[in-house]
């Protein structure tokens, strides 16, 4: 029998292209192939917004926090549900609850710890009908505020690489016949790209046909980063390539992924690499401890440069030990991370709210 159709609204206040992003809108296409009315509320001019429309979607915009406030005291009386993909938005749908009377389902995608207002952080978890994390790691912090969570962890899916966009990077950046080990995260201080640069060293000295490729947008530690690779004398070892659209696509010319977060809620980027059965080295940092765990790549404490290098060697070195562990890493995350199980899981987390 085919379960009862719910209205939907996804909210995402971002304006970028991450993890969440993506996740909102996997989350958007896989609740209207079953059936369901989904609509989205995005930040006006963002990348989601055109990424929507193109599929198709109804789309609303709003230009800030207070603007997103106002549009749901008016609106989001029209939804059964209120899906919070991004924290900004979280205290305005709480604070207009009044208005709309509509139950709050918030995913929460990061793990950093709860600050020095957590009682304001508590009052308005607790006003939410559900919390869902995308990890344990991610869960911990409502979970000590007594806020009930449940975990539900990102999706990825099948990823087809266009061999012609492939040999086009390669050539353009000078890096055929090189062994590439590649990072996607944008040069912020919790992705520490500053370690990694320091481990990339360590690493390019011991093999010569080594080069680091990192994409990823503009941030706080990029000055940190350009200034590291300067002193280190990796200009032409480490490349610093920026955002680039689909990124994932390109996992599939690395012989090692890397991940150097001090943060991590889950880390989207490993799971894809995971899925092209590309080695994953990561720091144990967050939901890469779960993520990276059971045999499926090797990790190490973040900010340890030593053995995040000792660890990239390792899987330079011993090429079939290295593949060994990526078709670990790939079964389990074509079998634990599909989008469809984790869709399902959130029309029980809504149909749960709507039931009490």
């Amino acid at each position: 029998m085919a379960e009862t159709a719910l209205r939907i609204l996804q909210i995402n206040t971002e304006r970028g292209w991450r993890g969440g992003e993506r996740q909102t809108l996997l989350t958007a296409v896989g609740l209207r192939e079953r059936g369901h009315d989904v609509e989205l509320l995005l930040r006006k001019g963002s990348v989601l917004v055109e990424r929507a429309c193109a599929l198709g979607f109804v789309v609303h915009t709003a230009g800030g926090g207070f603007s997103f406030g106002y549009w749901l005291a008016l609106y989001g009386g029209r939804y059964n549900v209120l899906h919070a993909q991004t924290a900004k938005v979280v205290a305005w749908a709480v604070v207009v609850a009044f208005a709309h009377r509509r139950p709050i389902v918030f995913s929460r995608r990061t793990s950093f710890p709860v600050g020095a207002r957590s009682w304001l952080t508590r009052l308005k978890w607790r006003r939410l009908d559900q919390m869902v994390a995308i990890s344990e790691a991610a869960a911990d912090a409502p979970r000590s505020l007594g806020v009930s969570t449940q975990v539900i962890p990102s999706a990825v899916l099948p990823i087809t690489v266009d061999a012609s966009r492939l040999q086009h990077f390669l050539k353009q950046h000078a890096l055929e016949g090189r062994r590439l080990v590649g990072t996607a995260a944008a040069l912020s201080v919790e992705k520490d790209p500053v370690t990694l640069i320091h481990a990339a060293a360590k690493v390019c000295a011991q093999f010569e046909d080594v080069v680091f490729v990192h994409w990823g947008a503009t941030g706080a530690a990029s000055h940190a980063a350009e200034q590291a690779i300067a002193e280190l004398g990796l200009q032409d070892r480490y490349l610093l390539l920026g955002f680039e659209p689909e990124v994932e696509q390109l996992f599939a010319a690395l012989s090692v992924f890397v991940m150097a977060s001090r943060f991590e809620a889950l880390g989207s980027s490993v799971l894809d690499a995971m899925l092209q059965n590309v080695p994953v080295v990561s720091t144990d940092a967050g939901g890469l401890k779960e993520t990276v765990s059971q045999g499926r790549g090797l990790v190490c404490a973040p900010g340890d440069a030593a053995a995040m290098a000792a660890h990239i060697s390792f899987m330079l070195a011993q090429p079939e030990q290295a593949q060994a562990m990526a078709r670990v890493a790939c079964a389990a995350v074509s079998a634990e991370y599909a989008v469809d199980g984790m869709v399902e899981r959130y029309v029980d987390v809504y149909r749960a709210v709507l039931g009490r």
